[in-house]
């Protein structure tokens, strides 16, 4: 039995990494799409093409997101803001951001 347990565990973690690993691949692909989108503009196309293609949805599935026509979009409006994700992940911008939905309330 401990065994089974110890292999499902690892299973898991090793899932867990391949995840992540599909993850940071979207995040590559968002960036690359947005460096295209400064210098041809044409940056929110190109990732659409991508997430609507049989690799970029086989990408998304694995890094568990749902290949939908919603994703699509929500990755276009992304890109289309224009900023970089590892500047989008960070805790100041995020506090940031925090802090202009509070000044909109206000």
């Amino acid at each position: 039995m401990r065994d089974f347990v110890d292999g499902s565990a690892f299973n898991y973690e090793q899932g867990q990494r391949a995840r992540k690993l599909f993850a940071a691949v979207v995040l590559a692909a968002l960036d690359d799409a947005i460096a295209d989108d400064k210098k041809y503009g044409n940056g929110p196309e190109q990732i659409a093409r991508w997430a609507r293609s049989r690799d970029g949805r086989e990408v998304l599935s694995c890094a568990g997101i749902d290949p939908n026509e919603r994703v699509v979009k929500g990755l276009m409006e992304f890109v289309a803001k224009g900023v970089r994700t590892s500047v989008a992940l960070s805790r100041e911008e995020s506090e940031r951001r925090m802090a202009a939905d509070e000044a909109e309330a206000a």
